[in-house]
């Protein structure tokens, strides 16, 4: 099964990843993108859009409150995505993003 997985920019300054639903104009099943710094460089963290009260992917958020879509959303980035909305595995490596000041973590 293929989805079409956007990356966007929340007019409230979330960064947000989730399933474009082209019909309704919506993103379903968000999940925010939080940095953290850590020792190592920068970990970035996969979270349901609504935690810590929900600890499920779902929902939707209207295009109406994007201010920003990204042109480019890393295949690693959507691959955990997929891989954390479903509970199906999909890759056996680690994520290894190298570049601009740190790894991304997604695990």
């Amino acid at each position: 099964m293929s989805y079409d997985i956007r990356l966007v920019k929340l007019v409230s300054g979330d960064m947000v990843i989730g399933k474009f639903n082209t019909e309704a104009r919506t993103i379903e099943e968000p999940a925010t993108i939080q940095a953290m710094p850590t020792q190592q460089g920068t970990q970035m963290v996969l979270l349901p859009f609504g935690y810590p009260f929900d600890q499920e992917m779902h929902g939707t958020i209207s295009m109406d409150h994007v201010l920003f879509e990204y042109k480019y959303c890393p295949e690693e980035l959507k691959t955990k995505y997929i891989e954390a909305a479903t509970n199906i595995s999909l890759s056996s490596g680690g994520l290894d993003l190298s570049g601009a000041g740190g790894g991304l973590n997604l695990g």
